[in-house]
């Protein structure tokens, strides 16, 4: 059995939580330091839905966060997209302050415009931003890689869901920026095609060495992408959960002793939710 003593330890009355970052996958990438972010409820009185949150993600490092609902995962997400501003804090890329257009972002739904052909939809990134130069080409020699080359002139709704999720994940990496935020890409997606697209999504990031932040409910999904696991408590907490699996992964790694001893720990820790 392995040893699960690498998880962090964080006390319930603490305040600010700093996140050492221990990934080890070369230079940091991404930082979020001391961020807090709040919204105005239904009766306008001030929500606060993070505090204080400091977090870093080594380059190539595929990380995923989870927590129950109101933990804030998404909103992190969308600060860091700039979609969002942070009440305090400060978030880098690259060691540089974090703008629009800084990352490339795929959400849940796959957001592909029905009127317009895989192609086009595609083509949207260089229209969108201009910095951006794609050719119907290099379209089409990403859509052979990704399995979809016979579909470039196809509408969306010709597409399955798995299907229309690769052109999304296309269309966020041919923004060409370093860092990837995924926000539960599979959720609505069944069982057989979202181990698919895991498979699919793992020998993709491996290939073309992206940072990947990554949001899911799964815990089996959560423990089988990644490299580490951030687990968001309601108190503002964060726990790091280091998965020692090699690379590359399989899906027989699913029924082993390592693997299923680290999701019943993960669901365990979220369920009683311990400090």
């Amino acid at each position: 059995m392995k040893d699960f003593s690498c998880f962090v330890h964080l006390p319930l009355s603490l305040g600010k939580v700093v996140f050492l970052f221990q990934g080890g996958a070369g230079t940091m990438t991404l930082a979020l330091k001391n961020v807090s972010y709040s919204f105005q409820n239904e009766t306008k009185q001030a929500k606060k839905v993070i505090s204080h949150l400091n977090m870093e993600i080594g380059k190539g490092e595929f990380v995923s966060l989870i927590g129950k609902s109101g933990t804030g995962k998404s909103t992190i997400l969308r600060l860091i997209t700039g979609l969002l501003k942070q009440d305090e804090g400060e978030i880098f890329i690259h060691g540089k302050p974090v703008s629009l257009g800084d990352v490339g972002y795929m959400p849940q739904r796959d957001l592909l415009l029905p009127w317009r052909t895989i192609m086009d939809n595609l083509l949207l990134v260089s229209e969108i931003n201009k910095d951006v130069q794609i050719t119907k080409d290099e379209v089409r020699n990403w859509l052979e890689r990704v399995g979809l080359r016979s579909y470039e002139n196809a509408l969306p709704k010709q597409l399955s869901g798995g299907m229309r999720q690769r052109v999304s994940f296309l269309r966020a990496l041919l923004a060409g920026k370093d860092v990837l935020l995924l926000d539960e890409p599979f959720g609505a997606l069944d069982a057989l095609t979202k181990k698919e697209m895991q498979s699919w999504l793992l020998s993709l990031w491996q290939e073309l060495n992206k940072t990947v932040l990554f949001i899911t409910h799964d815990l089996e999904e959560a423990c089988f992408l990644s490299d580490r696991i951030i687990l968001l408590h309601p108190n503002y907490a964060i726990e790091e959960i280091q998965v020692d699996m090699k690379r590359p992964r399989r899906l027989e790694m699913l029924h082993e002793e390592y693997f299923v001893s680290l999701r019943k720990n993960v669901e365990n820790r979220i369920a009683h939710e311990t400090y």
